[in-house]
């Protein structure tokens, strides 16, 4: 499936998670960005507008939360699949309202996390 004109910002301070993650969707076609914290997101979403981004909630300065809610009114049509560590329903809870379609609780299946960002995709 080749999607060259789809973008996916992957946003982790985890270097592992982001290096994985661009392996596997590049194999995919599409063109991947990474950021590990949210101010080299917001950088990235501004210039690239990402069709995806794959955001981990818990980063140092500036969280996912925090990251959704100055994403929204600069790219308003991004949407966003949330990676959590287990337990975080108050955050899922909270990034839901701000238009997180889906969310995965790590360690994640990486084929179930690449059918959904295929799915959303394609919707």
């Amino acid at each position: 499936m080749s999607n060259p004109n789809k973008k996916v910002l992957v946003v982790d301070d985890q270097y592992g998670i982001r290096v994985l993650l661009k392996e596997v969707f590049a194999r995919d076609g599409f063109s991947i960005f990474q950021a590990a914290d949210g101010k080299a997101a917001l950088e990235i979403i501004q210039s690239e507008r990402p069709d995806l981004i794959l955001l981990d909630m818990k980063m140092p300065g500036m969280d996912g939360i925090e990251l959704l809610r100055q994403l929204r009114p600069i790219h308003p049509t991004a949407k966003v699949i949330m990676m959590t560590a287990y337990g975080e329903l108050d955050v899922v809870a909270e990034a839901s309202k701000l238009g997180a379609l889906a969310h995965f609780t790590k360690p994640f299946d990486i084929e179930e996390l690449r059918s959904e960002v295929i799915k959303q995709l394609a919707s």
